[in-house]
């Protein structure tokens, strides 16, 4: 193969590589919290949250006790630092997990 032919290979590759990155799922995390009881709960959780650095959107189930983080790209978030981000609303996280991306979404 030519040098000419490796690079518009090369490239070709990399156009079809680039759209797969660009549907990239969010990383998004799911938080069970103690003690999430009313929406003055809920916006005390929120308003820590949204201090936060990378975070995206905040999606609370009062009910639950669930709250979901959409991080921005690249953005991830610890157990530790959720844990600490509760604590200051004045709440006890109780578990921490990473959602994974829908199957059509990979």
């Amino acid at each position: 193969m030519t040098r000419s032919g490796i690079i518009r290979t090369a490239l070709f590759a990399l156009a079809l590589l680039f759209p797969l990155s660009a549907l990239a799922a969010p990383t998004q995390y799911q938080l069970r919290i103690d003690g999430l009881a009313c929406p003055f709960c809920a916006y005390g959780i929120e308003k820590e949250l949204n201090r936060t650095a990378g975070v995206a959107a905040i999606a609370i189930d009062i009910n639950a006790g669930i709250v979901t983080v959409t991080m921005n790209e690249g953005a991830t978030m610890t157990e530790a630092k959720a844990d600490r981000i509760v604590k200051d609303a004045g709440f006890t996280l109780r578990a921490f997990e990473q959602l994974r991306p829908p199957a059509g979404n990979k």
